[in-house]
């Protein structure tokens, strides 16, 4: 007798099974998923995750925002669920995906049939309310007003809100993962990452650190307080600044560190920078950046530094077909947000004057750190709610999980790329080895860098 993961169809006709053969056109065969209805029919492979299609205004959100977009919101409202764990459904949902973008595309009659079942089972009807968590921005596009609200939006979100899913370094960007004991956890990670770029700066006491796009100040505090470094922080979060500029007083840093809350445009007007830096980072900033605007931001880069100085950017890539986030991530997390292949943004940097000295991939480190932050948003997941409310929490569920998908399968990465502005004569002073950036890392840390 030939057995199959299929569960037999109800001899009563449901949703699931009015919906299945539409579902099968648009894919180009069986979905891979089981699927749930709001009447408790179900159709599909009963070994594969299941997602649960909880009222008629999931199918109308499909029907109005058909695709990646459509899907998350009917997630992050609750008109779809995915019981158990979220990770294996997305997986499903991308074979899915990826079927049906292999699969011929229906055609005109193969729609309508599609909308009137759509109609019989009760789901037409007007375009349900836009989550309110969705950014609305207005203005061009990398405009400074529009950059602001951009950042706002997603930095903005509440202190009290990062405070509870990062770390004590409160580093909100891929970290460094050296140990593999059980005492090694998120925080150790992130101060190795700060470490190393510290050690691939060649920080001193006495240096001169500009740090665009500081966030709550991890590796500004970092430096001054572990490397006696002078450092202008820089952010376009009001909600960063503010932290940051509380942190400096806690710690008693204001002799070396002085925090600006500006576009990264305007620090040609920062005090002393005609005087030129020794160093400068960009932390996973550059991503807001934009496509056009980014020669302007490597030139910035570029003039910012005094000859032989040198520049760390880590930031993340993907590639050439999908350069930003993608239409969830940017609605609702990183609006505007661009990403491009590693090798542009080399080519971007020597078009500056710069010279890239070394490249280094941290693309199997974000899938640790993220699924360290998730780990700490399902854990704490009520105390998240009566922050920000249950659908923030949810649009943040889908975030994290669905990053940490995306560098574990490589559609995304995350690089660090440190380079030199050489002097008149094209030195960049003494060789840039990889000497001694590694050794010790993963070694316990002082009582002071869990500050």
């Amino acid at each position: 007798m030939k057995t199959t993961t299929e569960t037999p169809r109800s001899s009563r006709t449901g949703a699931a099974q009015r919906i299945a053969p539409v579902v099968e056109q648009f894919l180009g065969g069986p979905p891979p998923v089981r699927i749930r209805m709001w009447d408790g029919s179900e159709t599909g492979p009963a070994d594969a995750p299941t997602v649960h299609v909880r009222s008629r205004r999931a199918l109308r959100r499909l029907l109005w925002q058909p695709g990646e977009l459509g899907l998350a919101e009917a997630y992050i409202t609750g008109d779809i669920e995915v019981p158990g764990d979220l990770s294996d459904g997305l997986r499903a949902l991308r074979r899915a995906a990826r079927a049906g973008a292999q699969a011929p595309r229906p055609g005109l009659a193969a729609r309508v049939r599609a909308a009137g079942t759509a109609l019989r089972l009760g789901a037409a009807g007007p375009r349900p309310p836009v989550p309110a968590a969705r950014a609305g921005l207005r203005g061009a596009l990398h405009s400074k007003a529009r950059d602001r609200a951009a950042i706002s939006h997603h930095y903005d979100l509440s202190n009290a809100f990062y405070s509870l899913l990062l770390d004590g370094t409160m580093a909100y960007s891929c970290g460094y993962w050296t140990g593999e004991e059980p005492g090694y956890g998120p925080a150790d990670a992130q101060r190795d990452k700060l470490e190393l770029v510290c050690r691939k700066l060649a920080l001193r006491p006495g240096a001169r650190l500009l740090d665009i796009g500081c966030g709550w100040g991890s590796l500004t505090l970092y430096a001054a307080r572990r490397h006696g470094v002078r450092v202008t922080a820089v952010t376009l979060a009001s909600e960063q600044a503010a932290h940051v500029r509380g942190q400096v007083a806690a710690q008693g840093l204001e002799d070396l560190v002085d925090v600006e809350c500006r576009d990264y445009r305007d620090i040609t007007a920062l005090p002393g920078f005609q005087g030129g830096y020794d160093a400068v980072s960009s932390i996973e900033m550059g991503e807001h950046v934009g496509d056009a605007e980014y020669p302007a931001f490597t030139a910035l880069l570029h003039a910012v530094l005094r000859p032989r100085g040198r520049a760390l950017v880590q930031q993340m890539s993907r590639g050439t077909t999908a350069p930003g986030g993608g239409a969830f991530i940017e609605s609702y997390i990183a609006p505007d947000m661009h990403m491009r292949p590693l090798g542009e943004t080399v080519g971007l940097l020597e078009g500056a004057g710069l010279e890239v000295r070394d490249v280094e991939s941290l693309r199997e480190h974000y899938v640790l750190t993220v699924t360290a932050w998730l780990r700490t948003l399902e854990e704490r997941r009520t105390e998240f709610e009566a922050l920000v409310g249950a659908e923030t929490v949810r649009v943040w569920r889908l975030y994290l999980v669905g990053a940490a998908l995306a560098f574990e399968e490589r559609r995304m990465g995350v690089d660090q790329i440190l380079s030199v502005r050489p002097d008149a004569d094209g030195s960049v002073g003494p060789p840039a080895t990889r000497h001694g950036w590694y050794d010790g890392l993963g070694a316990p840390h002082g009582p002071e860098d869990g500050r």
